[in-house]
């Protein structure tokens, strides 16, 4: 079990996930979780959740916590950060899951002392099936990266990168479940339209994404693999290939995931 007591600066969906995660692993106890938030609703259903304590003042969490989680939205950092400067050491882990904020960018809100880390998770961490990309700050150690790949790794998968890459992490996995909801959606759609009922239509599309998915897993074989193994010539999975190619599916997955890295880019430069 961890030392560290940890705090969150923001009590949402995000945060209350991570904590339910490191729970769940093992990693730490109720009563090392302290969340701020300004809304009494999200500190009760905090407490609800993990057994830890809600407050008001994010100032308290900074003199309290060892590790100190940023999860408030970005556009909320100005606010959420204010007099944090003051009250942060470099005794503190920063870990920062604001979207497009980069280190430089904490380094002039949060001040010189501090330890950063900054990471990018994705929501399905609500169900600890997470795939988040981290990078690793000025005055980081060793043993903080480590750290990080605990708490992660407790909600799903984590991975290194460089900050830049951040972005395409962005891109692919923290924007990537809408576009497989989008896919899943389509499916159903198109069970209906043939005459399923929405209930079967439903189960029988989540049921494959999870299995097309679990069978990558599983197996370790490259999805092209996989794909031609259940791929007949002129068969049904071949027509209905063959539709895919034409209406430029491929390109259009790729397009998205640049078009969201771009946007993550972008707010981070503002």
């Amino acid at each position: 079990m961890l030392k560290q007591r940890i705090g969150l600066i923001g009590a949402g969906r995000m945060a209350t996930a991570l904590a339910k995660g490191v729970l769940a692993a093992g990693l730490t106890a109720p009563e090392n979780l302290l969340a701020a938030d300004p809304s009494a609703e999200a500190r009760q259903r905090f407490a609800a959740a993990t057994g830890g304590r809600g407050v008001e003042d994010n100032r308290e969490v900074v003199r309290w916590a060892d590790v100190v989680v940023l999860a408030v939205k970005p556009q909320s950092l100005t606010a959420a950060s204010a007099g944090l400067a003051d009250e942060l050491s470099d005794e503190h882990l920063v870990i920062s899951i604001l979207a497009g904020t980069q280190l430089a960018t904490l380094d002039d809100v949060l001040g010189p002392r501090a330890r950063l880390i900054r990471v990018m998770p994705n929501t399905p961490c609500l169900i600890g099936c997470g795939a988040s990309g981290f990078c690793v700050g000025r005055g980081a150690t060793t043993g903080d990266r480590e750290l990080v790949e605990r708490l992660l790794g407790a909600v799903g998968l984590a991975v290194e990168v460089d900050e830049p890459l951040l972005d395409v992490v962005t891109g692919l996995s923290g924007s990537g479940p809408a576009f497989v909801y989008l896919m899943i959606e389509s499916l159903i759609d198109s069970g209906i339209r043939l005459g399923l009922t929405a209930d079967v239509a439903q189960c029988l599309a989540v049921e494959t994404v999870r299995g097309a998915a679990e069978m990558v897993a599983a197996t370790g074989e490259q999805p092209r693999v996989l794909r031609d193994q259940v791929t007949s010539p002129g068969g049904t999975t071949a027509a209905g290939l063959e539709v895919l190619r034409s209406r430029g599916f491929r390109e259009a997955v790729a397009d998205a995931v640049e078009a969201a890295a771009r946007r993550s880019a972008e707010l981070g430069a503002t």
